[in-house]
């Protein structure tokens, strides 16, 4: 299966399969984590047919996404004396991909990457589109660039050594796309288990032709691809107040499509019932769906530190029933301190 994302300054293959053999011919970095080397490293080396193959291992997890990790990729490119034409490869799950990219938007002003995304989550979403960049203190993702890869290569065999709670944390965005856009599709979730191979081959390929829909109509999120951060405006505040360490970042999105939710419910966009029907189906993967806000105030206050927020204003994804949302920044103030007051 492939799929083409045709943006008006590149076009890229998304391809969904076995993985077969790249041929790069120039010098090329694989950046990898050691969990994702363990498993595989061996067998994507054996892949890649390169004029000169090196790797770097950085750190493993979403607290080592940050400056200081873009730094000893930075120096092991100029190490290996990487040119303009060279390549990194995203080897990992979506905080590799996310840096590697940014990385690669760096050196000398910009080289190719090419993403090989080994978890759930990158798979269905972060490896397509662009987004790169890093956390800091104030944030998540504040620091980045948009730096479309080369070509992304999306290899479910990958997926057999993934963890239980990194393989839930995927299917929160996949039931991310289908809240938002296609009911069908979040009707076949409840009916499927993605534990089962073909199933969960079936829903990458719907989540990527998904993804590639928006981001072929709107790069650079200035319109239809903000909705793709539904649960995130309030999953990313969960990840900054728990310094990155207690959830991964599709768990802290789990738990934000639920308050998401509740504050479509107050605004009369969804039904209880809609609302249960999509815990029901996290729950169903053990992604966590509770959270426990020790000052209201000040988790109100985070929300102005994200990138969605402009001219002190809030923006916020919205599901509209169940295959719809809209992007909002008119929510009141009122209406989002009392679902936060729900879950002190």
């Amino acid at each position: 299966m492939i799929i083409d994302i045709n943006l008006p300054d590149c076009n890229y293959k998304v391809t969904i399969d076995k993985l077969l053999e790249i041929q790069i011919d120039t010098k090329t970095v694989i950046v990898t984590n050691p969990t994702v080397s363990g498993f595989h490293l061996d067998y994507l080396m054996s892949k890649v047919k390169s004029k000169d193959l090196s790797v770097v291992t950085v750190p493993d997890g979403e607290q080592y996404k940050n400056m200081e990790t873009i730094e000893q990729i930075l120096d092991h490119c100029f190490e290996h004396k990487l040119n303009r034409k060279s390549v990194l490869i995203a080897f990992g799950g979506g905080v590799i991909g996310d840096m590697t990219g940014f990385a690669a938007s760096l050196y000398q002003r910009g080289i190719d990457f090419i993403q090989v995304p080994t978890t759930l989550l990158s798979q269905v979403d972060a490896s397509v589109g662009g987004k790169t960049g890093v956390n800091n203190k104030y944030g998540k993702n504040l620091i980045g660039a948009f730096h479309q890869p080369r070509a992304v290569y999306i290899d479910p065999f990958f997926l057999t050594t993934l963890p239980a709670r990194e393989f839930g944390a995927g299917v929160a965005e996949i039931v991310k796309m289908a809240v938002c856009f296609n009911k069908d599709f979040f009707e076949w979730l409840e009916q499927n288990d993605l534990r089962d191979g073909n199933n969960i081959n079936i829903a990458i390929q719907k989540s990527v032709e998904t993804k590639a829909s928006v981001v072929n109509q709107d790069e650079k999120e200035n319109g239809i691809r903000a909705a793709l951060n539904y649960g995130h405006t309030f999953g990313h505040v969960i990840e900054n107040e728990t310094n990155y360490e207690k959830y991964l970042h599709g768990e802290a999105v789990g738990i934000g499509i639920i308050m998401a939710n509740k504050v479509s419910v107050a605004q009369n966009l969804m039904t209880n019932d809609e609302v249960n029907r999509v815990q029901v189906l996290l729950e169903k993967y053990d992604i966590p769906t509770s959270y426990k806000i020790n000052d209201v105030d000040d988790f109100y206050d985070h929300f102005f530190l994200d990138k969605k927020a402009l001219d002190n204003k809030i923006k916020f994804i919205l599901a509209r029933g169940i295959g719809d949302c809209i992007i909002t920044d008119e929510t009141p103030k009122e209406t989002i301190i009392d679902v936060l007051k729900d879950f002190r």
